[in-house]
């Protein structure tokens, strides 16, 4: 039996915020993962790479025409964007284990860059209950930012039931 995303107008999509991404394939690899689960992502700049078509397709975005694209200037014009919505930042500082916390079905999932995280000065604005950490071994540092991303977006979408 194969497994379905439940997806009708009353349903807002999900979305992944990814705060100035550096490494192109993760972004590609994201960027799929939205265009497979009805998702959008979202980019805050400055970007480690050029988003044109043809550094796109050489970074392996391919997947760019099937997905949902926002593009910020900054942290703040993103969060004008979606001051009706709840911003859940991932980090390993969080105080909030994934599968403790509650999602609601129009959060957004906000990532940090792949070599340093989200900064103190976004953390700072969250409680420590309100960022969520991906449960690890102790002693890892982190994991990859697409596997990241799809295992705390299928968390949420299992959450709110969009998986049948």
């Amino acid at each position: 039996m194969r497994l379905a995303f439940k997806r009708t107008k009353e349903t807002m999509p999900a979305e992944i915020i990814l705060f100035e991404p550096e490494i192109p394939p993760n972004t590609g690899n994201i960027m799929r993962l939205c265009a497979n689960t009805g998702s959008r992502l979202n980019l805050i700049k400055p970007l480690g790479f050029d988003i044109d078509e043809k550094s796109l397709r050489r970074a392996g975005m391919d997947y760019r025409e099937l997905c949902e694209l926002n593009l910020f200037d900054n942290y703040e014009s993103c969060l004008e964007y979606f001051k009706q919505r709840r911003i859940v930042p991932i980090s390993t500082k969080g105080g909030a284990s994934l599968f403790k916390f509650k999602f609601k079905k129009d959060d957004c999932l906000l990532f940090g860059p792949e070599t340093r995280g989200l900064p103190s000065f976004i953390l700072d604005g969250f409680s420590a209950q309100e960022v969520v950490r991906i449960p690890m071994i102790e002693g890892s540092r982190s994991m990859n930012l697409s596997n990241a991303a799809s295992v705390v977006l299928y968390e949420q979408l299992r959450q709110v039931g969009f998986c049948e």
